[in-house]
């Protein structure tokens, strides 16, 4: 057995996060599903890393595009595998001797056809290093227009999951959605925020049912809305204002996202990663 390998069952959490994560995927994309009026269906493409690359395990990458949904990713990953030496200085629990790490989640980035709804993303996770074990995620929205309503909403879905944990989670952590999905060289915020929470590391049972009712609160959340907003009439004018958007997303996805970072750094599936980028967008 390789030195990696020692690490990748250090908590009995584990197997549980990756069990939950998979189902997460599998309801979300039937509640989506749902959501198409012309009866669009999800396109699974697996994918595995063979023994000689740098990440081993796959994942299942989950790709619909629609009359609802223009573009929306679902992805599931499970992989392990060795930080290379100066991205392994970045990532808590990493030591000289041992870069070995274990992640699994779900990731998720809907694009929608009608600009009177958000686009929106969600992540939840579980990463193991050979010293720390712990949960991250979030979910944000990105309305082209914002509709008051729907803002207080789903602040209020995850508001009532924080609280289940924390009574300042909520706070805490909407803030730290707030500055993280924040473009710098714009001076302004990607949406409207939501929640972002990483290095959660302490009270492990605790952290995976909160994750969960983060999971769940989601699901609640952003199909109301969806249902709301989805067959509002829109102009050329809306459209454009949207795309315009996108183009905000696209800058913050490729210029100060971790997540697309950690997976290029990692040699995971470039296509699965980059499924966050939307079909058309304008600057």
């Amino acid at each position: 057995m390789t030195q990696a390998a020692k690490s990748f069952r250090q908590t009995p959490l584990q197997d549980k996060a990756a069990a939950y994560f998979k189902d997460l995927q599998e309801r979300i994309c039937a509640a989506f599903e749902d959501l198409e009026t012309e009866g669009a269906t999800f396109e699974c493409t697996p994918w595995t890393k063979t023994p000689e690359e740098q990440l081993k395990g796959g994942g299942e990458m989950r790709l619909m595009r629609g009359e609802t949904f223009e573009k929306v990713g679902i992805n599931f990953s499970k992989v392990y595998g060795e930080f290379t030496g100066k991205f392994a200085k970045e990532i808590p629990g990493t030591t000289k001797d041992d870069r070995s790490f274990w992640a699994c989640g779900v990731s998720l980035v809907a694009h929608m056809k009608n600009p009177k709804v958000p686009a929106v993303h969600m992540n939840v996770r579980h990463i193991v290093t050979a010293e720390k074990a712990w949960f991250g995620g979030g979910a944000d929205l990105t309305p082209s227009e914002e509709f008051a309503e729907d803002t207080t909403f789903f602040h209020a879905c995850f508001k009532e999951a924080c609280d289940s944990y924390s009574p300042d989670a909520y706070d805490k952590y909407k803030k730290w959605c707030d500055e993280y999905f924040f473009l710098p060289h714009r001076g302004e915020a990607r949406g409207i925020g939501g929640i972002f929470f990483d290095y959660l590391e302490d009270r492990p049972e605790e952290t995976f049912a909160f994750v969960q009712a983060v999971g769940e609160a989601f699901i609640k959340a952003f199909t109301t809305i969806v249902k709301r907003r989805m067959n509002i009439d829109f102009t050329e004018a809306d459209k454009h204002t949207q795309k315009l958007k996108r183009g905000r997303y696209v800058e913050f996805n490729l210029l100060h996202d971790r997540g697309t970072r950690f997976g290029l750094m990692t040699g995971g599936n470039t296509e699965a990663i980059l499924m966050s980028l939307p079909p058309e967008a304008s600057w």
